[in-house]
Protein backbone atom coordinates (compact mmCIF):
# COMPACT_ATOMS: atom_id res chain seq x y z
CA UNK A 1 0.00 0.00 0.00
CA UNK A 2 1.57 3.22 -1.10
CA UNK A 3 1.52 6.37 0.93
CA UNK A 4 0.95 9.66 -0.81
CA UNK A 5 3.95 11.92 -0.51
CA UNK A 6 3.24 15.26 1.03
CA UNK A 7 5.57 18.13 0.12
CA UNK A 8 7.43 19.59 3.02
CA UNK A 9 6.31 23.14 3.77
CA UNK A 10 9.07 25.69 3.83
CA UNK A 11 8.82 29.14 5.37
CA UNK A 12 8.43 31.95 2.92
CA UNK A 13 11.68 33.74 2.16
CA UNK A 14 13.19 36.14 -0.33
CA UNK A 15 13.30 35.06 -3.95
CA UNK A 16 16.50 33.68 -5.31
CA UNK A 17 18.86 36.44 -6.36
CA UNK A 18 16.99 39.13 -4.44
CA UNK A 19 19.25 41.75 -2.88
CA UNK A 20 17.61 44.59 -0.99
CA UNK A 21 20.61 46.84 -1.59
CA UNK A 22 20.20 46.50 -5.35
CA UNK A 23 16.61 47.64 -5.52
CA UNK A 24 15.84 51.09 -6.99
CA UNK A 25 19.45 51.86 -8.07
CA UNK A 26 20.50 55.48 -7.85
CA UNK A 27 21.07 55.68 -11.61
CA UNK A 28 17.50 54.54 -12.26
CA UNK A 29 16.05 57.08 -9.83
CA UNK A 30 18.32 59.81 -11.22
CA UNK A 31 17.18 59.11 -14.79
CA UNK A 32 13.54 59.15 -13.71
CA UNK A 33 13.97 62.53 -12.04
CA UNK A 34 16.07 63.92 -14.88
CA UNK A 35 13.28 63.22 -17.37
CA UNK A 36 10.73 65.12 -15.29
CA UNK A 37 9.52 68.37 -16.85
CA UNK A 38 10.07 70.32 -13.63
CA UNK A 39 13.78 69.42 -13.73
CA UNK A 40 14.06 70.95 -17.19
CA UNK A 41 12.16 74.06 -16.10
CA UNK A 42 14.40 74.56 -13.06
CA UNK A 43 17.51 74.19 -15.22
CA UNK A 44 16.23 76.69 -17.77
CA UNK A 45 15.30 79.28 -15.13
CA UNK A 46 18.66 79.07 -13.37
CA UNK A 47 20.50 79.22 -16.69
CA UNK A 48 18.48 82.21 -17.87
CA UNK A 49 18.91 84.31 -14.72
CA UNK A 50 22.52 85.45 -15.43
CA UNK A 51 21.51 86.51 -18.94
CA UNK A 52 18.56 88.46 -17.53
CA UNK A 53 20.84 90.20 -15.03
CA UNK A 54 23.40 91.04 -17.72
CA UNK A 55 20.63 92.44 -19.93
CA UNK A 56 19.34 94.52 -17.02
CA UNK A 57 22.77 96.03 -16.43
CA UNK A 58 23.19 96.66 -20.16
CA UNK A 59 19.88 98.52 -20.26
CA UNK A 60 20.19 100.37 -16.97
CA UNK A 61 23.92 101.09 -17.06
CA UNK A 62 26.62 100.22 -14.57
CA UNK A 63 25.50 100.24 -10.93
CA UNK A 64 26.92 102.89 -8.64
CA UNK A 65 27.41 103.00 -4.92
CA UNK A 66 24.84 104.85 -2.85
CA UNK A 67 26.04 107.41 -0.29
CA UNK A 68 29.60 106.24 -0.73
CA UNK A 69 28.74 102.71 0.40
CA UNK A 70 29.60 99.80 -1.86
CA UNK A 71 27.81 96.44 -1.82
CA UNK A 72 27.81 93.36 -4.01
CA UNK A 73 25.22 94.80 -6.37
CA UNK A 74 27.29 97.93 -6.88
CA UNK A 75 30.33 95.89 -7.96
CA UNK A 76 28.40 93.47 -10.18
CA UNK A 77 29.97 94.63 -13.43
CA UNK A 78 33.53 94.90 -12.12
CA UNK A 79 34.45 91.39 -13.29
CA UNK A 80 33.07 87.98 -14.05
CA UNK A 81 33.70 86.91 -10.46
CA UNK A 82 31.77 89.93 -9.14
CA UNK A 83 28.91 89.14 -11.48
CA UNK A 84 28.77 85.53 -10.21
CA UNK A 85 28.79 86.72 -6.59
CA UNK A 86 25.95 89.15 -7.36
CA UNK A 87 23.90 86.38 -8.99
CA UNK A 88 24.25 84.33 -5.81
CA UNK A 89 23.36 87.32 -3.65
CA UNK A 90 20.10 88.09 -5.46
CA UNK A 91 19.02 84.43 -5.62
CA UNK A 92 20.10 83.02 -2.24
CA UNK A 93 17.14 84.40 -0.29
CA UNK A 94 14.38 82.79 -2.36
CA UNK A 95 15.22 81.56 -5.86
CA UNK A 96 17.59 78.83 -4.69
CA UNK A 97 15.10 77.77 -2.04
CA UNK A 98 12.52 76.76 -4.65
CA UNK A 99 14.50 74.06 -6.52
CA UNK A 100 15.63 72.53 -3.22
CA UNK A 101 12.06 72.38 -1.95
CA UNK A 102 10.87 71.11 -5.33
CA UNK A 103 13.39 68.31 -5.70
CA UNK A 104 13.08 67.13 -2.08
CA UNK A 105 9.37 67.77 -1.54
CA UNK A 106 8.15 66.26 -4.79
CA UNK A 107 10.13 63.03 -4.64
CA UNK A 108 7.97 60.77 -2.43
CA UNK A 109 4.66 62.65 -2.52
CA UNK A 110 4.59 62.51 -6.33
CA UNK A 111 4.77 58.71 -6.22
CA UNK A 112 1.84 58.69 -3.82
CA UNK A 113 -0.17 61.09 -6.01
CA UNK A 114 0.43 58.81 -9.01
CA UNK A 115 -0.63 55.76 -6.93
CA UNK A 116 2.73 54.15 -7.73
CA UNK A 117 4.26 54.27 -4.26
CA UNK A 118 2.66 51.03 -3.09
CA UNK A 119 3.83 49.26 -6.24
CA UNK A 120 7.40 50.35 -5.59
CA UNK A 121 7.19 48.95 -2.08
CA UNK A 122 5.66 45.73 -3.43
CA UNK A 123 8.53 45.28 -5.89
CA UNK A 124 9.77 44.83 -3.11
CA UNK A 125 11.85 47.91 -2.39
CA UNK A 126 12.57 48.23 1.36
CA UNK A 127 11.21 51.47 2.73
CA UNK A 128 14.54 52.68 4.05
CA UNK A 129 16.18 51.87 0.73
CA UNK A 130 13.47 53.77 -1.15
CA UNK A 131 13.87 56.86 1.01
CA UNK A 132 17.68 56.75 0.83
CA UNK A 133 17.64 56.49 -2.96
CA UNK A 134 15.14 59.29 -3.39
CA UNK A 135 16.82 61.55 -0.81
CA UNK A 136 20.30 61.02 -2.29
CA UNK A 137 19.11 61.88 -5.80
CA UNK A 138 17.07 64.86 -4.56
CA UNK A 139 20.07 66.30 -2.71
CA UNK A 140 22.31 65.68 -5.73
CA UNK A 141 19.89 67.56 -7.99
CA UNK A 142 19.66 70.37 -5.42
CA UNK A 143 23.44 70.66 -5.32
CA UNK A 144 23.57 70.65 -9.12
CA UNK A 145 21.07 73.52 -9.22
CA UNK A 146 23.23 75.56 -6.85
CA UNK A 147 26.35 74.89 -8.90
CA UNK A 148 24.67 75.59 -12.23
CA UNK A 149 23.73 79.19 -11.42
CA UNK A 150 27.21 80.50 -10.45
CA UNK A 151 28.89 78.54 -13.26
CA UNK A 152 26.67 80.11 -15.90
CA UNK A 153 27.00 83.51 -14.19
CA UNK A 154 30.78 83.21 -14.12
CA UNK A 155 30.87 82.40 -17.84
CA UNK A 156 28.43 85.17 -18.75
CA UNK A 157 30.21 87.68 -16.50
CA UNK A 158 33.66 86.79 -17.83
CA UNK A 159 32.42 87.31 -21.40
CA UNK A 160 30.60 90.56 -20.63
CA UNK A 161 32.90 92.16 -18.06
CA UNK A 162 36.20 90.34 -18.39
CA UNK A 163 38.15 87.84 -16.33
CA UNK A 164 39.55 90.07 -13.63
CA UNK A 165 40.04 90.25 -9.87
CA UNK A 166 37.09 90.07 -7.50
CA UNK A 167 36.41 93.54 -6.15
CA UNK A 168 35.39 93.16 -2.52
CA UNK A 169 32.47 95.17 -1.12
CA UNK A 170 34.44 96.11 1.99
CA UNK A 171 37.43 97.30 -0.02
CA UNK A 172 40.36 95.56 -1.64
CA UNK A 173 40.48 92.90 -4.30
CA UNK A 174 41.05 89.17 -4.65
CA UNK A 175 42.98 87.86 -7.65
CA UNK A 176 40.82 85.91 -10.04
CA UNK A 177 42.65 82.70 -9.13
CA UNK A 178 41.77 83.18 -5.45
CA UNK A 179 38.22 84.32 -6.17
CA UNK A 180 37.11 80.99 -7.66
CA UNK A 181 37.83 78.95 -4.50
CA UNK A 182 36.05 81.61 -2.42
CA UNK A 183 33.00 81.38 -4.66
CA UNK A 184 33.12 77.59 -4.39
CA UNK A 185 33.09 77.97 -0.59
CA UNK A 186 30.07 80.26 -0.89
CA UNK A 187 28.19 77.67 -2.95
CA UNK A 188 29.11 74.92 -0.49
CA UNK A 189 27.80 76.99 2.42
CA UNK A 190 24.60 77.83 0.56
CA UNK A 191 23.99 74.12 0.00
CA UNK A 192 24.53 73.33 3.68
CA UNK A 193 22.30 76.21 4.75
CA UNK A 194 19.52 74.89 2.49
CA UNK A 195 19.60 71.46 4.14
CA UNK A 196 16.89 72.69 6.51
CA UNK A 197 14.55 73.41 3.60
CA UNK A 198 15.51 70.10 1.98
CA UNK A 199 14.82 68.13 5.16
CA UNK A 200 11.56 69.95 5.83
CA UNK A 201 10.34 69.34 2.27
CA UNK A 202 11.40 65.69 2.39
CA UNK A 203 9.65 65.09 5.71
CA UNK A 204 6.46 66.72 4.43
CA UNK A 205 6.74 64.59 1.30
CA UNK A 206 6.53 61.44 3.44
CA UNK A 207 3.42 62.55 5.34
CA UNK A 208 1.29 63.89 2.48
CA UNK A 209 0.13 62.60 -0.90
CA UNK A 210 0.10 66.13 -2.35
CA UNK A 211 3.46 67.21 -3.86
CA UNK A 212 2.35 70.84 -3.96
CA UNK A 213 1.59 70.69 -0.24
CA UNK A 214 5.08 69.41 0.58
CA UNK A 215 6.85 71.91 -1.68
CA UNK A 216 4.62 74.84 -0.71
CA UNK A 217 4.82 73.96 2.98
CA UNK A 218 8.62 73.94 2.92
CA UNK A 219 8.83 77.22 1.01
CA UNK A 220 6.20 78.83 3.22
CA UNK A 221 7.89 77.84 6.47
CA UNK A 222 11.22 79.04 5.10
CA UNK A 223 9.64 82.41 4.38
CA UNK A 224 8.18 82.48 7.90
CA UNK A 225 11.68 81.91 9.25
CA UNK A 226 12.96 84.84 7.19
CA UNK A 227 10.19 87.06 8.53
CA UNK A 228 10.88 86.07 12.14
CA UNK A 229 14.55 86.86 11.66
CA UNK A 230 13.56 90.46 10.91
CA UNK A 231 11.86 90.80 14.31
CA UNK A 232 14.67 92.37 16.28
CA UNK A 233 12.63 92.11 19.48
CA UNK A 234 13.47 88.39 19.52
CA UNK A 235 17.06 89.31 20.33
CA UNK A 236 19.38 86.33 20.70
CA UNK A 237 16.54 83.93 19.96
CA UNK A 238 17.14 84.70 16.30
CA UNK A 239 20.43 82.82 16.55
CA UNK A 240 18.54 79.52 16.51
CA UNK A 241 16.80 80.42 13.25
CA UNK A 242 18.52 79.04 10.13
CA UNK A 243 17.42 82.18 8.25
CA UNK A 244 19.55 84.30 10.59
CA UNK A 245 22.70 82.82 9.04
CA UNK A 246 21.69 82.61 5.39
CA UNK A 247 23.98 85.46 4.32
CA UNK A 248 26.91 84.52 6.56
CA UNK A 249 28.71 83.50 3.36
CA UNK A 250 29.43 87.19 2.69
CA UNK A 251 32.32 86.76 5.15
CA UNK A 252 33.99 84.58 2.52
CA UNK A 253 34.23 87.66 0.29
CA UNK A 254 36.54 89.56 2.61
CA UNK A 255 40.31 90.08 2.28
CA UNK A 256 40.83 87.77 5.24
CA UNK A 257 38.65 84.68 5.25
CA UNK A 258 36.44 84.58 8.34
CA UNK A 259 34.37 81.43 8.91
CA UNK A 260 33.00 81.82 12.45
CA UNK A 261 29.49 82.80 11.38
CA UNK A 262 29.45 80.26 8.56
CA UNK A 263 30.40 77.45 10.93
CA UNK A 264 27.70 78.48 13.38
CA UNK A 265 25.13 78.75 10.61
CA UNK A 266 26.14 75.36 9.23
CA UNK A 267 25.81 73.79 12.68
CA UNK A 268 22.28 75.19 13.10
CA UNK A 269 21.21 74.00 9.64
CA UNK A 270 22.66 70.51 10.00
CA UNK A 271 21.09 70.09 13.45
CA UNK A 272 17.61 70.93 12.17
CA UNK A 273 18.12 68.79 9.07
CA UNK A 274 19.18 65.69 11.02
CA UNK A 275 16.08 65.89 13.23
CA UNK A 276 13.75 66.33 10.25
CA UNK A 277 15.39 63.55 8.24
CA UNK A 278 15.08 61.24 11.25
CA UNK A 279 11.38 62.10 11.55
CA UNK A 280 10.88 61.33 7.85
CA UNK A 281 12.51 57.90 8.06
CA UNK A 282 10.87 56.99 11.37
CA UNK A 283 7.39 58.01 10.27
CA UNK A 284 7.56 56.43 6.82
CA UNK A 285 8.84 53.13 8.18
CA UNK A 286 5.51 52.48 9.93
CA UNK A 287 3.21 54.44 7.61
CA UNK A 288 0.21 52.65 6.13
CA UNK A 289 0.83 53.24 2.41
CA UNK A 290 -2.40 52.89 0.44
CA UNK A 291 -1.59 55.06 -2.59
Amino acid sequence: MSTAAHPTAHPAGPAAGYRAGRTLPLRVEALRQLKRRRTLVVGLVLTALPFVLAAAFAIGGDPAGRNGRVNLMDTATASGANFAATALFVSAGFLLVVPVALFCGDTVASEASWSSLRYLLAAPVPRTRLLLSKLTVALAFSAAAMVLLPLVALAVGAYAYGWDALRLPGGGVLPAGDAVPRLALVVAYLFVSQLVTAALAFWLSTVTDAPLGAVGGAVGLTIVGNVLDQVTALGNWRDVLPAHWQFAWVDALQPRLEMTDMLQGAAVSVSYALVLFALAFRGFRTKDVVS
